[in-house]
């Protein structure tokens, strides 16, 4: 019954005011000659039939929800009404911090090219650092809800190698994701209090909590030494399930103007939930929360294969997203280099990783042939 009742509140929120659909009517008066209705077209008829069945559908929902909830129509109207009412002012906010972020963004001294000096984090705990860098200058700039997706590395490996997960998502929370948010949150500072004295002496006390422990989800908090109005917490691994979507939206309001993170979700986008006839409304509740809710990418770390090469997608806060290649040392059988490829203001695609591989000298073999080369005493020219 609930869900029945949210789904009419939503729709006759958005539906049009009768004074929107009304048309004027047809009234004689002095000197103007009144137009007869046989002069309509079908068109208009058509219209006007739109508009007044509309209108009679809202009527009724509006109803049948006052006779649901044992209110009357009037207030049935009044919250749907204020429904609208907090989506548009949430959406306003949504801008001005957009707005105010960007000013803060053109004001600050830019550094030097603009993102492409940044290097490929090759271990966890490099990794925490330059993400905590992100995280630190995204709040600076008012943004409190973040997004971080790591490369789940354990301790002891590197982003080049190749790592797996038998152990599905238990494994990735107890050996990556979990280590590397209690880093990330012991790392950080976010400050909202006048206090800095203590803030860069004393660590933060980290505790972590399963959500679900059968899917790796668990909610990290960090509570400052300078008290709760710096506390920081995190949500690790949480999934399209409309438990984490109701899950995120009350701790950011719990959080407040404090700093809340989504910690490598299993979601990319709006379109990862789907069609869910067991929730049919997940996915409206999702973009709400979620994507209408303020949530920005700050920092990813996203491991990528093109044209048989090991590739790294870098987007760290506040610049572009930037394009490596481990290419392996020709002077040194054992050894790589990262090569930097260029830039992309969107995640980029194998297509584009693709295009700018082509265009090195150092690519000019496949991986495969560059093998067959060194083991024949040659070169890449030869």
């Amino acid at each position: 019954m609930k869900t029945t009742i949210a789904s009419l509140v939503a729709l006759s929120a958005v539906a049009p005011s009768p004074s929107t659909l009304a048309f004027v009517p047809h009234v004689s008066h002095p000197g103007i000659r009144s137009t007869k209705p046989s002069s309509r077209s079908p068109a208009l008829y058509s219209q006007e039939d739109e508009a007044a069945a509309l209108l009679d559908k809202v009527r009724k929902m509006r109803e049948e929800i006052a006779s649901l909830e044992n209110k009357s129509v009037d207030d049935v109207e009044r919250e749907a009404k204020e429904k609208k009412s907090e989506q548009k002012e949430r959406l306003q906010k949504m801008e001005q911090d957009r707005v105010i972020a960007d000013s803060k963004r053109a004001s600050s001294p830019r550094r030097m090219d603009d993102g492409k000096f940044l290097s490929v984090p090759l271990t966890a705990e490099d990794q925490v650092q330059q993400a905590a860098r992100s995280v630190e200058d995204a709040f600076r700039d008012g943004i409190t809800r973040q997004i971080v997706r790591f490369a789940l590395l354990p301790e002891d490996k590197v982003l080049s190698e190749d790592i797996q997960w038998p152990g599905g998502a238990q494994e990735m929370y107890r050996e990556a994701a979990g280590p590397l948010t209690k880093s990330l949150l012991s790392t950080v500072r976010a400050p909202t209090s006048s206090t800095t004295d203590l803030r860069t002496v004393y660590k933060p006390n980290v505790t972590a909590q399963d959500v679900w422990d059968f899917d790796g989800s668990a909610i990290v908090k960090a509570e400052s030494a300078t008290g709760p109005e710096d506390d920081v917490q995190a949500l690790v691994l949480s999934n399209t399930d409309n438990k984490y979507t109701n899950d995120i939206r009350e701790y950011g309001k719990v959080a407040g103007d404090r700093l809340f993170m989504l910690i490598n979700p299993f979601w990319r986008n709006l379109d990862s939930w789907g069609i869910n006839i067991m929730a049919p409304k997940a996915k409206q509740n999702a973009q709400e929360v979620i994507f209408e809710g303020g949530y920005q990418d700050t920092y990813n770390l996203l491991k990528k294969s093109a044209r048989g090469e090991d590739c790294v997608a870098l987007k760290a806060y506040p610049y572009d997203w930037q394009l490596y290649a481990f290419r392996e040392d020709d002077s040194w059988p054992y050894g790589e280099n990262v090569l930097w490829l260029g830039s992309t203001k969107e995640e980029p695609k194998s297509e584009e990783f693709t295009a700018l591989l082509n265009e090195r000298e150092e690519f000019k073999l496949s991986k495969n042939m560059r093998q067959l080369q060194r083991m024949r005493g040659g070169s890449d020219d030869s």
